[in-house]
């Protein structure tokens, strides 16, 4: 976070959605604001803003329901609020002050979100965005708009799956970047291909490290495997914490009709858990994960943040009566 007196906040998810909503939004109504953000799972981040009356405020990709209390507090304090979320919101407050954009529909992200509300002045930042959050045929469709070929329209893919491995971690110092600093990097550029050109060695730093930390987990097997669900472990390890999302994202489209959880070992004796649910039937992965603790998502993507080691065994009879096959 950065600390300042400027009467403006832009408070974003530290991931691909978050930081290329930003960009694009940034890209096309400049305006200088104090940074709010974290690694990707820190999601609790309205309670960093003190915003008056003639403030306003921007938050981009965090839920809504896990900020309620203080989305009232600076709602009541006056503030002018623009919200753009997909995961679930809860009840939305009605309020002259907020303007509201929530759709947590299955094939949606923030940055298509924004892409829409900007009637596609930087389509190909969402795109990006689009592509970390795993949308696939999302992103491939909008870019559809875009005059790339098969070769950019990889070079967008990948980096949009680098920049949203970079937000995980269990704290700041697990990332190659901060996200808030990535921010800065990528939001210069206009168009994301002339990023990857531009700062080659900011793009390799992130290539770079994606490859290594998957390579580290490219013989992980499963502790349990069924058609319907598979179960992984990673270890307490830096590179460990870091792939934890896009490792879950690659066995979801490996092992389309199969939903995936990922148990990444906490130093409090704990575990981060991702939830995939299947590619071809993306429903119930919100549903499954707030029933714990620190837990939550949206219906494709989920995960908790801290599940007490002591309900692990109900995480995973829940997690898999929540994908067994219909009767």
């Amino acid at each position: 976070m950065t600390g300042s007196t400027m009467p403006d906040f832009d408070v974003f998810n530290g991931d691909a959605d978050g930081i290329c909503a930003l960009t694009q939004l940034r890209l096309a109504e400049p305006r200088e604001a104090t940074l709010i953000t974290g690694v990707k799972r820190d999601i609790n981040l309205l309670k960093h803003v003190n915003a008056k009356r003639g403030d306003r405020v921007t938050v981009l990709d965090i839920s809504m329901d896990k900020n309620g209390t203080d989305l009232a507090r600076l709602l009541a304090a006056g503030a002018a609020i623009f919200y753009v979320d997909h995961h679930f919101s809860g009840d939305i407050p009605v309020s002259p002050k907020l303007t509201a954009i929530i759709n947590e529909a299955s094939d949606v992200c923030t940055s298509l979100l924004i892409n829409n509300h900007l009637n596609g002045a930087h389509t190909a930042w969402a795109v990006v965005g689009a592509f970390g959050d795993n949308l696939n045929k999302s992103a491939q469709g909008l870019a559809k708009n875009l005059d790339i070929n098969e070769v950019e329209l990889r070079k967008l893919q990948n980096l949009g799956i680098y920049i949203n491995y970079n937000g995980y971690g269990s704290n700041l110092d697990d990332l190659h970047f901060k996200p808030d600093e990535l921010f800065k990097l990528v939001s210069t550029y206009a168009n994301p291909l002339d990023f990857i050109s531009g700062s080659p060695e900011h793009f390799d730093k992130l290539e770079n490290g994606y490859h290594a930390d998957m390579s580290s987990a490219k013989n992980i097997k499963p502790d349990s495997a069924t058609t319907q669900t598979a179960i992984f472990s990673l270890p307490n390890q830096p590179w460990a914490r870091r792939v934890s999302g896009v490792f879950s994202n690659n066995l979801t489209n490996d092992h389309p009709n199969r939903a995936h959880a990922v148990l990444t070992d906490k130093s409090n004796g704990h575990y981060l858990v991702s939830v995939r649910a299947p590619l071809n039937n993306k429903k119930g992965a919100a549903d499954l994960c707030r029933q714990f603790p620190t837990g939550g998502g949206r219906e494709s993507a989920a995960g908790i943040n801290n599940l007490p080691h002591h309900l692990l065994n109900d995480f995973i009879k829940a997690f898999e009566e929540s994908y067994a096959p219909s009767c």
